[in-house]
C-alpha cells in the first residue's frame, strides 16, 4: 500500500500545524512557501538598524491556549514562553497620570471582582455582572450589542484588551468571536488568562522547532516557491502551478492551502474569504527597560497601546492602526519614545529604533467579515483550507491559526481513510 501524500502550500503557523499533524498521521508531506523564511506573520529576523533579532510583531498567546501547547509539545519546542506568574495586567493613563493593576485570581470563580484593589478603579460589582453577556454572543451581534461601551470598566479594561484581541474597534467587533476568547481565558480564571510571549523570539518558540521536526521526518520546507495557479477538474484539484507549468496532483493526494485570504481568493475565486483588514504597527527600541518595568503595560491617553519590556529592548504595539500606518516612521518613533519615557518615568535620548508595519495584519473581526470566513472543507474533495482567516471560532490569533491546521489535517486524514 503506497504512502498517503499531501502538499501544503504556505509555511506560516497554519501550514506548519497542518504539515505536522499530517506527518504524524503517516502522510508523506511536501510543504512550500513563497517567502525566504518560514513563519508567515510570525517571523523573526536580525535587524541591522537595531543590531538585534526581533519579531515582526509582539504576538501574544495565553496560558490556556490548548493548540499552542499541543503544537509545541509535538515539535519539542524547548524555549519557554515568558510571562508573569499571576494574571496581573498593569495599566497607565498618560492623560490623567493614574495607574492601576487588574489582578485576576487563579480559579474560575471570579472573586477578584469583589476586591477593590484587584478590579478596575471606579467600578463596582454590578459593572462586572454584565460580563456574563459576553459569553453568549450571537453571530450577527457586536460586542456593543452585548455590553455597555462606556464607563470605567469599558474604557479601562474591556476596550484596550478587546482591541488587542480583535484588532478591530471592539464596539463593532464580533460578539461571537469575543465569546470564543472569553470562554477560554477569563471565564476559566487567571491560570488560563496568563499572558505568554515568545522568548527569545517567535522563531525559537514556534517556527524553528517545527521546521526542524518536519525536516527530520522527510518533510523539509521549500522556500521561495510561490503557488501561481490551482487547476481543478470536477470535484478534485488535479494540478498545481509553481511557476514552471502545472504539476499533476496524483490520485489520492491531498492539498492544504494555507495562504493569506487574498492569495486564496486569487487562486480560487469561487471561495469565500474576508476582504476587509486592519493594520498593526509595532516599534522596537534598542534599550533595556527599567528594572521595575512590568512585562506588559497597557497605555491609555497615548498612541502606543501596549509596551513590552524585553531584556534588550522596549517594544510597542498598536492594534487597528489604520490611522497611523502611513505616518512618517521617524515621527512615529519619536512619538512612541516620548510616551515610553512618560510611562516608565525616566528620560533618555532616542535610542536606535525600528518601526514594523503590517497593513493587512488581520481580517476585520466584525460580524459581517466573520460571516465570510470559509470552513476548512471545500467543494473539492482533496483540497482543504487552513489559516486564522478560516472558520475557527476565534479572531485572527496564533491559537486560531494552529487549530485551523489541525482541522485541515484531520479532514484530510478522514478523507484518506474513506
Amino acid at each position: 500500500m503506497s504512502a498517503r501524500k499531501a502538499i501544503v502550500a504556505g509555511a506560516g503557523l497554519a501550514g506548519l500545524s497542518a504539515a505536522v499533524r499530517l506527518v504524524e498521521a503517516g502522510f508523506a508531506v511536501r510543504i512550500a512557501d513563497s517567502a525566504a523564511q518560514a513563519g508567515g506573520r510570525c517571523r523573526s529576523y536580525h535587524d541591522p538598524q537595531l543590531g538585534l533579532t526581533i519579531d515582526n510583531g509582539n504576538h501574544l498567546v495565553l496560558a490556556g491556549n490548548t493548540a499552542v501547547a499541543r503544537f509545541r509539545t509535538t515539535v519539542g519546542a524547548r524555549e519557554p514562553l515568558a510571562g508573569p506568574a499571576q494574571a496581573d495586567f498593569a495599566f497607565a493613563d498618560l492623560g490623567t497620570g493614574e495607574r492601576w493593576t487588574i489582578r485576576i485570581n487563579d480559579g474560575a470563580l471570579p472573586w477578584w471582582v469583589l476586591a477593590k484593589n484587584r478590579r478596575v478603579p471606579g467600578t463596582g460589582l454590578s459593572d462586572y455582572l454584565a460580563l456574563a453577556r459576553l459569553l453568549s454572543g450571537k453571530a450577527e451581534q457586536t460586542v456593543g450589542d452585548r455590553v455597555p461601551v462606556s464607563g470605567a470598566l469599558w474604557e479601562r479594561l474591556l476596550e484596550p484588551v478587546l482591541l488587542a484581541v480583535l484588532n478591530t474597534d471592539p464596539a463593532i467587533g464580533s460578539a461571537r468571536l469575543t465569546a470564543g476568547v472569553v470562554r477560554e481565558s477569563l471565564a476559566r480564571g487567571g491560570k488560563a488568562s496568563l499572558p505568554r510571549i515568545a522568548e527569545p523570539t517567535l522563531a525559537a518558540a514556534f517556527i524553528d522547532p517545527a521546521t526542524a521536526w518536519l525536516a527530520a521526518r522527510g518533510a523539509p520546507v521549500a522556500l521561495g516557491r510561490r503557488l501561481r495557479a490551482v487547476v481543478t477538474e470536477g470535484d478534485r484539484v488535479v494540478a498545481l502551478d509553481w511557476g514552471n507549468g502545472p504539476e499533476a496532483v496524483s490520485e489520492g493526494e491531498t492539498v492544504v492551502l494555507a495562504v493569506p485570504p487574498w492569495v486564496a481568493r486569487a487562486l480560487l475565486p469561487d471561495i469565500d474569504a474576508p476582504d476587509a483588514f486592519h493594520a498593526i504597527v509595532n516599534a522596537h527600541f534598542a534599550i533595556a527597560p527599567p528594572s521595575d518595568a512590568p512585562p506588559m503595560l497597557g497605555l491609555l491617553g497615548a498612541t502606543a497601546q501596549w509596551l513590552f519590556a524585553f531584556p534588550d529592548r522596549i517594544s510597542v504595539t498598536v492594534s487597528a492602526a489604520d490611522a497611523i500606518v502611513d505616518a512618517d516612521r521617524e515621527e512615529l518613533a519619536r512619538r512612541f519614545w516620548d510616551e515610553i519615557q512618560r510611562a516608565y518615568g525616566f528620560a533618555a535620548p532616542l535610542p536606535k529604533w525600528q518601526i514594523v508595519k503590517e497593513k493587512r495584519a488581520t481580517f476585520s473581526a466584525t460580524p459581517a467579515q466573520d460571516a465570510k470566513r470559509p470552513p476548512a472543507r471545500t467543494r473539492w474533495t482533496n483540497l482543504f483550507l487552513a489559516g486564522d482567516w478560516t472558520q475557527t471560532g476565534l479572531p485572527a490569533t496564533i491559537e486560531g491559526a494552529l487549530r485551523s491546521g489541525e482541522t485541515a489535517a484531520r479532514l484530510a486524514v478522514a478523507g484518506a481513510q474513506r
